[in-house]
C-alpha cells in the first residue's frame, strides 16, 4: 500500500508538468502526422516503405518511451535535491519500494502513450488488430528500460545534468541508433554494427514484428532489450540503495 501511495504521489507530480503531456503524448502524435505528410508528398514512383505507417508507426511508439528516462530521472533528482527523499528514508520503505513507486506511473504512462499513438496510426492507415495489443505489451519492457536509465541517472546526477543526458543526449542517440526514422541497412558499416549491439534498434524491431504479427521475430530482439532492462534496473536499485544508506548516515 505504501508503494502504491508513493506511486500516486509521483503520478501527480508528473501530471502537474504540462511539458510531460506534450512530450509524453503530443510529440509522438505530431511526428506521426509529419511523417504521413512527408510520405504523401513523395511522388508515387519514388515512394518506398521507409515512411509508410506500418514502418514509421512502431518507430514513433518506441521513440515516445525514450522520454520516460527524462521524466523519471528529473523526478527522482528533484526529490533528492529538495530533501524529500531524505525525509522518506526514515520510513519503513525499502529501496525496491521507492524504485517501483517511481516506475509504476511510467508504465501506466507508456501504456496510455502507446494506445494513443496506435489510435492515431490507425487513422492514418495502420490496421488495429490483436497485434496492436501485442505491440503495446512489447513496449512495456522497453518503457521499463528507459525508466531504469532515468532512475539510474537521477540517483547520481542533479536536475540539470539529468536534463542534458536523459533529454538531449539519450533522445538523439536512441532515436538515430534505433533505425526508427531511417533503416540501418541504408547506412550499414560501423554505424549499423554499433546500433545492433545496443537495445534501441532491437526495441524498434521487436515492436515492428509485433505490429506485423511476426511472432517468431519478436523474442530474438526483445530478449536483448530485456537483458539491458534487467542490467539498468538492477544498477538503479543498487545505486539508489547506496544513496539511502549514505543519506541516512
Amino acid at each position: 500500500m505504501k508503494t502504491i501511495l508513493f506511486a500516486g504521489r509521483n503520478t501527480k507530480e508528473i501530471l502537474r508538468d504540462p511539458i510531460s503531456f506534450f512530450f509524453g503524448l503530443g510529440f509522438p502524435l505530431i511526428l506521426l502526422l509529419l511523417f504521413n505528410i512527408i510520405n504523401s508528398a513523395i511522388p508515387a514512383e519514388a515512394q518506398n516503405t521507409m515512411f509508410e505507417i506500418e514502418s514509421i508507426g512502431p518507430g514513433v511508439a518506441v521513440f515516445g518511451t525514450i522520454f520516460l528516462a527524462l521524466f523519471s530521472g528529473m523526478l527522482i533528482s528533484k526529490d533528492r535535491t529538495t530533501s524529500f527523499l531524505m525525509r522518506l528514508f526514515a520510513s519503513p520503505m525499502q529501496s525496491f519500494d521507492f524504485i517501483f513507486g517511481y516506475t509504476l506511473p511510467m508504465i501506466v504512462m507508456a501504456a496510455v502513450q502507446a494506445l494513443f499513438t496506435f489510435i492515431v496510426a490507425a487513422v492514418l492507415g495502420l490496421p488495429l488488430t490483436i497485434n496492436t495489443a501485442l505491440a503495446i505489451l512489447v513496449l512495456l519492457p522497453i518503457a521499463i528500460l528507459f525508466t531504469g536509465i532515468g532512475l539510474l541517472c537521477g540517483s547520481i546526477l542533479n536536475e540539470k545534468a539529468v536534463g542534458g543526458i536523459c533529454g538531449a543526449l539519450l533522445t538523439n542517440v536512441a532515436a538515430w541508433l534505433s533505425g526508427a526514422w531511417i533503416p540501418l541497412d541504408l547506412i550499414g558499416g560501423a554505424f549499423k554494427k554499433t546500433a545492433e549491439v545496443l537495445p534501441f534498434y532491437h526495441a524498434v524491431q521487436a515492436t515492428k514484428a509485433a505490429v506485423l504479427g511476426n511472432f517468431s521475430g519478436i523474442m530474438p530482439h526483445l530478449s536483448i532489450v530485456l537483458i539491458y532492462t534487467v542490467v539498468f534496473y538492477m544498477l538503479a536499485v543498487i545505486v539508489f540503495r547506496g544513496k539511502m544508506k549514505s543519506d541516512k548516515v
